[in-house]
């Protein structure tokens, strides 16, 4: 499978991810959701956020031009809220998907989704 049919299948296709994208851990975008652009600091900071827990943690993350504050992070998952909105960042050995959703999906339902594909990734290599 391609890296866009996980964004465009088993993100976005769920109804449960509004927006997403998957960048490689060495930096790049490998696939996105259509209106889904990262600028190249957002990307950045997406790669080193979970290097820097504690700056995200403070400063929340920066997705597509807008803010989402921290509500959990770890060394794997960081999870961001803007509004009835959040967002779920997960790394795994080679990639971090990265994902929007929109109320009224709450955060439990997207992480649910993009933890699935991150443990599948994981198990397979990636």
């Amino acid at each position: 499978m391609s890296w866009q049919a996980y964004v465009d299948t088993n993100l976005v296709g769920t109804g449960k991810v509004a927006q997403a994208a998957i960048l490689g851990q060495q930096g790049g975008v490998w696939a996105q959701s259509a209106g889904f652009n990262l600028s190249a600091d957002e990307q950045k900071a997406v790669v080193g956020a979970h290097a820097n827990i504690d700056t995200v943690r403070a400063s929340g993350i920066r997705l597509n031009g807008k803010k989402y504050f921290t509500l959990n992070a770890d060394e794997n998952s960081i999870q961001g809220k803007m509004g009835g909105d959040g967002c779920i960042i997960v790394k795994t050995k080679q990639a971090i998907l990265v994902a929007v959703y929109t109320a009224p999906t709450q955060q439990v339902e997207a992480n649910l989704i993009v933890q699935g594909l991150a443990d599948y990734l994981i198990g397979v290599g990636y």
